[in-house]
């Protein structure tokens, strides 16, 4: 059992969301007057308890992200190389059950998609695929790598999870981040959403930041799939894990993303909902929680609400996405995983963006051999 496994299986689920909901005012004001906030301290700022502090929280956010990032927001673009996959996700337009058209970029296809998102100017991609290990395994995974390395200086994944070998051949030939995102940490809840297909076992899914850790990755992804189960109880266990990870892999940098569920083909309507507010005030919790910590946000959301982030604690963005294989200028019309909100084109987005008097990073870590 890895360790963090273990530490996991320490905390129970409804205990901790009745400690999360039982988080008084007094509570609050205690984490927001602390140097250095701990777990119990995150549980009063994401309770209900928080809500009328949120003006505040949101100040201190701001200044918290600006003192350690400055007036910057770093661009990325997510590139779907295949939506084949042999999983059923509940939630996901890509799931096995969908009958939906299946493709895989070709090593020329994979090109047209870089120069595409070369010419808006992108050097951060996030290479993105079903989990299909015979079609898009570790050697098409390796290929695609070395093949966008000569056009970008990061590169990250979000795939099926791989053991800790397999992180270090990808690493070797470039790969600096890894995404991995548990969905929820509602063990039973999870069964629920993935009965077939590797994802299904939670366990293995749990266990992967630990192999990434292991294999010296630059950067993990964590994050929770709000809408699945309750979105505090999750960001709990997602900030648990965080901590975890930190104090055992402390070389390696950390984020977080906040995907809320949105349409698709076969969709599931979320079984709590989580308004703008409750996601205002997760993300300047974790902002106060760690003002190291990278926020990322993606197109999920609406124009008015990212514009409005950007100034309370989001450090990464996306913009112009396209969620299907070929979205960019190969097949712009095949089947996307989920429905994007924010779909300005990414010279209206920096514009905005620069009118708030942000300056837009393209690019500010580059991968040598």
């Amino acid at each position: 059992m890895a360790a963090f496994e273990t530490h996991f299986n320490t905390c129970n689920w409804d205990d901790t969301l009745a400690s999360i909901n039982a988080k008084t005012k007094a509570d609050v004001e205690v984490a927001l007057a602390s140097n250095k906030r701990s777990l119990e301290d995150f549980k009063a700022l994401i309770s209900p308890a928080a809500k009328p502090f949120l003006e505040q929280m949101g100040q201190m956010s701001r200044e918290l992200t600006k003192k350690r990032f400055g007036n910057t927001i770093q661009m990325y673009a997510p590139l779907y190389l295949s939506n084949e996959c042999q999983n059923i996700c509940t939630y996901c337009g890509f799931s096995l059950t969908n009958k939906i058209p299946r493709r895989t970029l070709t090593d020329s296809e994979i090109l047209k998609e870089v120069k595409f998102l070369k010419n808006k100017g992108f050097d951060h991609v996030l290479l993105v695929t079903g989990e299909a290990n015979n079609t898009v395994g570790v050697n098409y995974l390796n290929n695609a790598i070395k093949l966008v390395k000569p056009h970008f200086s990061n590169i990250s994944i979000e795939v099926q999870p791989l053991e800790q070998n397999e992180y270090e051949l990808l690493i070797e030939n470039g790969l600096y981040a890894v995404l991995v995102y548990q969905e929820t940490y509602h063990k039973n809840e999870y069964k629920k959403h993935h009965p077939k297909g590797k994802k299904s076992n939670f366990e293995y899914r749990l266990d992967t930041p630990d192999r990434l850790g292991k294999a010296g990755i630059h950067k993990i992804g964590l994050g929770a799939l709000f809408g699945l189960e309750d979105w505090r109880a999750d960001s709990f266990f997602t900030a648990l894990h965080l901590k975890y990870l930190q104090k055992h892999y402390w070389k390696t940098k950390y984020s977080i993303s906040f995907p809320r569920l949105r349409p698709h083909s076969g969709g599931l309507e979320p079984k709590v909902e989580m308004t703008d507010a409750d996601l205002v005030q997760l993300i300047c919790a974790y902002r106060l929680l760690d003002e190291d910590l990278e926020l990322s946000m993606s197109t999920r959301e609406s124009e008015t609400f990212r514009d409005h982030i950007v100034q309370l604690g989001i450090t990464s963005i996306s913009s112009e996405s396209k969620t299907n294989p070929g979205g960019y200028a190969v097949e712009p019309q095949s089947l996307e995983q989920f429905e994007i909100s924010d779909e300005r084109s990414t010279e209206a987005f920096t514009k905005m963006l620069k009118n708030q008097g942000l300056e837009v990073v393209w690019k500010d870590w580059q991968h040598f051999n």
